[in-house]
């Protein structure tokens, strides 16, 4: 048997010795292949931890001429946009006969997402289709490059260093959006970003801040809340936005949930949509056309992002190679509901 290197140089002949037991044994309980006791299928796993080892993914896809199975790591807060990514994503890799490997992580944390990254390879991942904030969470990290496997991001704000990556232009998204509005006679406007750790927050505030620049309008600090892509912070925000008597006549949210707290935080204070408030949201969720009134937003095409990611993934094994940095930007789309449109 030829001597296999983890990532970090660590080899199998060394996991083996840590946990007493063969190399083809290491081999294995890492491919689920043959038959072990429990005992030493949990002594393997056991050296597999402390030393690190991953094993060399890279060689079993130029071996294998094929990704088989897909990791994907996502946060356990439950949302219409994850549900939308989670069936997306399967729906994908199903159509290229990929299997797809969940994990769930809450903690969005750069250590925590390493661990899961690498939990994933472990468990049989040979290539990673990742999600903000785990996308950036590893890219920043450094550990994708780190792992050894084909990596692919979908929804991001931005390219990531070693991550393929498939996206909409969100800057030119909420350009479009902010000028429709403004259009409509809208002059104050108010924004609700998402948090910082996802790339596309920064380039829907940029898109914002461009067509209030370019019709003339001065941005207004106080018309900016800084949201956590949830439902409950959006009724924050409409609460600290809608109180002062000088009140936006239009807000603009970076996400469908957060805007259906708005609109829920205005219908309990009996306003009127859209007559004495414009709300809009942002990927055209489910929740879009369900909430009263439906809701004006733009549409990101998850499935399709996660289709293309997955031929990304499928290209990088058949080269036996990760992923050069790839970077393919959808068509985004602008769908105009009540909540805008009287």
């Amino acid at each position: 048997m030829s001597e296999r290197r983890g990532e970090r140089g660590v080899t199998m002949r060394a996991v083996a010795a840590r946990a007493g037991v063969s190399p083809m044994t290491v081999s294995n309980v890492i491919n689920g292949a043959g038959r072990a006791a429990p005992a030493t299928v949990a002594a393997v796993r056991a050296a597999i931890d402390e030393l690190g080892y991953v094993p060399n993914v890279s060689a079993r896809l130029l071996a294998r001429a094929r990704a088989t199975t897909v990791g994907l790591i996502y946060s356990g807060a439950r949302t219409p946009f994850l549900d939308a990514i989670l069936t997306g994503s399967l729906r994908a890799t199903n159509a290229h006969g990929l299997q797809l490997l969940l994990r769930e992580e809450q903690r969005l944390t750069h250590e925590a997402a390493e661990a899961a990254a690498r939990a994933l390879v472990r468990g049989g991942a040979d290539a990673l289709l990742l999600i903000p904030p785990f996308a950036e969470l590893l890219s920043e990290a450094g550990v994708v490059d780190a792992l050894g496997v084909p990596a692919a991001a979908i929804a991001t704000g931005a390219t990531l260093p070693g991550t393929a990556t498939v996206r909409i232009d969100n800057r030119a998204a909420m350009r479009a959006l902010t000028r429709r509005l403004i259009d409509r006679g809208h002059y104050r406007i108010a924004l609700v970003s998402g948090p910082p750790n996802h790339s596309d927050s920064a380039d829907r505030i940029h898109g914002y801040h461009d067509a209030l620049a370019a019709a003339g309008i001065t941005a207004n600090a106080r018309l900016l809340f800084e949201g956590r892509f949830d439902h409950e912070s959006g009724i924050a925000a409409g609460s600290a936005l809608l109180s002062p008597a000088d009140r936006p006549s239009a807000i603009m949210c970076s996400n469908d949930d957060m805007a259906a707290g708005v609109i829920g935080e205005a219908h309990r204070r009996g306003l009127r949509l859209p007559r004495d408030l414009a709300v809009t949201g942002f990927d055209d969720t489910t929740m879009a056309s369900l909430i009263s009134p439906a809701l004006t937003t733009v549409r990101q095409p998850i499935q399709l992002m996660a289709y293309r990611a997955a031929e990304m993934l499928i290209r990088a094994g058949r080269r036996g190679e990760l992923a050069e940095a790839e970077d393919e930007l959808v068509d985004y789309e602008l769908i105009e509901r009540e909540s805008t449109a009287g």
